[in-house]
């Protein structure tokens, strides 16, 4: 079995990786963006070039029917009501995944984002309404609504690269938010005449979703055909039927894998290498299964394809309009045009930017943005553009002339919040060095995700004692990927110099590593000698000599006692130190290695030397704002360089 790997994002676990689902999630949603935009001006065109093709294809009726009973709807209906289904099936996942583990595991932080995604609605609507008085039609609010996910990450990837990690996340749990309202409007304002049969039987039957999920049943297809049945059931009432996938995302658990649950999957692994018997090989996958979450499985599975396709499909489907001069004449003067441009250019960032700003204020100070005011102002413009869910509603509330009229306002939106978020990124990036760092992070306080802090004087510290930053790695000395990682913590330590201080912290897999053990007691007994660092080294660049004859020899080969190190060795006496590691990996949910922790925060994603050095400038940046806030407290108005 080979270890090697190049990109950095290996890990000894069983059934887990190294990546973080939120990183695979924006990673996707931005490299979908362009995708998006190809198939918006795809659709453009061909609505220009044959524009009564374009119309009788989207047109072409469906029709899927069992005996007398059936489903019959034209191709943009089945991608605006079933396929778009599975996107919002993606959104409710990633919204419960950040209820479970992510930023909103600490509900104060969901209070912020509620706040901001409402009033990021409220007045766009507003704008919206007041320009579309007496003009009959006003009932289009809706389309000024919700913002486009994959546009505004993709956005955020091109302009504000120099933006702190925590506005992406800031604006998705907003976006998020206002996904989840704008399905809400949907399903109440925008529903046909409702049939009360129908809807029963829709609710009767995520009732019995609800229930198997109590009773913890893990049978995909047994969810998948209920899902399909209230879809049905909704048609059927009049209810937008995509409301069943928030809601089913919404009820898939989300956790990460516990060592335990790894540790049984190893064992089954190796009953099954000994006896590979169908039964076995059947109870292996279930050990497995049970290790990942539902939640992550579903993402997996589903985002790709709600991202690289459901997505532009109904970008296909919906962005067709004919451009003409006069079409773009009449549109700029039409007030629907006009208030869902002004509504998301002007209205979004203000009710976003103004709402956080008010929240703080009558919090007094408890509820803060994750990031700094310049970061949300740019995030507030960014978040301006809405084009999947604002073109949905656009179709349930228009026709004819006023939807190609709403769809200019949309497209031009998309263009307008992408100027202007431009323009706001590029003042912040020609503010003094001195002043950036507080515009961008703020005062908000980061979630530590390290339980147990590091004590200088118990952990051992590579680097300065006072560094700013502080990287903690748990590592195991048999992890092949633990090997990899050590030279770029060597690169990382010599590139930032005496502004970071390197911590490992013992976490022996000794299912899958019979040495490990053995090993860090090894560098323990070392550390009595005052020899730790040196034993440290030679463990890593042998990782397949480790028996207790070679241990002897390298405590020989740097010049310690062999004869002491022997005996502390079988007197166990690093047990207590290593032991004390694990248990503080198992408080931090640390289920392989290496696992990374940067300033208290878990570092998700490649441990090469650029991902390491930017989580490394990203905490140092912290670390002097907090700097700057200290000498402020003392009177000292001097942010110093970290």
């Amino acid at each position: 079995m080979s270890f090697e790997t190049t990109d950095y994002t290996g890990q000894t676990s069983c059934g887990d990786d190294a990546h973080s689902p939120l990183r695979d999630f924006l990673r996707t949603e931005t490299g979908s963006a362009a995708v998006l935009v190809a198939a918006a001006l795809v659709a453009l065109v061909w609505a220009n070039v044959t524009p009564s093709a374009y119309e009788s294809f989207w047109q072409t009726h469906l029709s899927v029917r069992l005996g007398s009973h059936g489903v019959s709807l034209d191709l943009r209906e089945w991608v605006n009501s079933g396929l778009m289904t599975l996107f919002f099936l993606v959104v409710g996942l990633e919204a419960r995944r950040e209820f479970d583990m992510g930023e909103l595991r600490e509900r104060r932080r969901l209070a912020l984002p509620l706040v901001a995604g409402a009033s990021g609605m409220l007045v766009p609507v507003a704008i919206y309404l007041a320009i579309n008085s007496g003009h009959g039609t006003a009932n289009g609010w809706g389309a000024v609504m919700s913002t486009d996910t994959a546009f505004a990450l993709g956005m955020l990837a091109v302009v504000g690269r120099r933006m702190p990690p925590g506005l992406r996340v800031f604006l998705l749990t907003i976006t998020v938010v206002d996904d989840f309202l704008a399905l809400v409007v949907i399903a109440v304002f925008y529903s046909d005449h409702i049939a009360v049969p129908a809807l029963l039987a829709a609710v009767g039957t995520f009732a019995v979703i609800m229930l198997l999920r109590r009773f913890r049943v893990r049978r995909g297809p047994v969810y998948a055909l209920l899902g399909v049945v209230t879809w049905v059931a909704l048609l059927k009432s009049g209810v937008d039927p995509v409301v069943i996938g928030l809601a089913m995302g919404l009820i898939t658990y989300a956790y990460p894998a516990g060592r335990d649950d790894l540790e049984r999957a190893t064992g089954l692994f190796r009953l099954f290498r000994e006896q590979p018997t169908p039964e076995l090989e059947r109870d292996v996958r279930a050990g497995i299964a049970a290790s990942i979450s539902p939640n992550d499985r579903l993402q997996r599975m589903y985002h790709p394809w709600a991202s690289y396709a459901v997505v532009p499909l109904f970008a296909l489907a919906n962005a067709g309009l004919q451009i003409s001069g006069d079409q773009l004449a009449r549109a700029f003067t039409s007030p629907v045009a006009l208030g869902i441009l002004i509504g998301y250019v002007v209205g979004k960032p203000l009710g976003i930017v103004s709402s956080t700003a008010l929240t703080r204020l009558l919090s007094r100070g408890r509820i803060r943005p994750p990031v700094g005011w310049g970061a949300v102002t740019a995030g507030g413009t960014l978040a301006g553009v809405g084009f999947t869910v604002s073109l949905l509603i656009a179709t349930l509330a228009f026709d004819g002339t006023t939807l190609e009229d709403a769809k200019t306002g949309i497209l031009s939106a998309v263009i307008g919040s992408f100027l202007v978020g431009r323009v706001v990124t590029g003042v912040i990036g020609l503010l003094p060095p001195q002043v950036r760092p507080r515009v961008l992070f703020g005062r908000a306080e980061t979630i530590v995700d390290l339980s147990v802090p590091v004590d200088p004087d118990r952990d051992h510290l590579r680097g300065p004692r006072h560094a700013p930053v502080t990287v903690v790695e748990y590592g195991d000395y048999e992890c092949p990927y633990c090997g990899q990682a050590e030279p770029v913590v060597r690169e990382l330590l010599g590139s930032f110099g005496d502004e970071v201080r390197y911590v490992w912290r013992h976490l022996p897999l000794t299912d899958v590593h019979p040495h490990a053990q053995l090993a860090a007691e090894a560098a323990e007994a070392a550390a009595l000698q005052g020899g730790y660092w040196e034993m440290h080294d030679l463990l890593l660049s042998h990782q397949g000599a480790l028996r207790f004859n070679d241990l002897r020899d390298y405590a020989e080969r740097i010049g310690l006692d062999t004869a002491r190190f022997a005996r502390d060795m079988r007197a166990h006496a690093g047990a207590g130190h290593v032991a004390e590691d694990v248990e503080s990996a198992d408080l931090s949910g640390v289920a392989g290695t290496p696992t990374f922790f940067v300033n208290g925060r878990r570092h998700h994603g490649a441990y090469d030397i650029d991902g390491l050095s930017q989580a490394v400038r990203a905490a140092r940046e912290r670390a002097a704002v907090a700097a700057w806030r200290a000498g402020m407290d003392r009177g000292v108005p001097v942010l110093r360089r970290m």
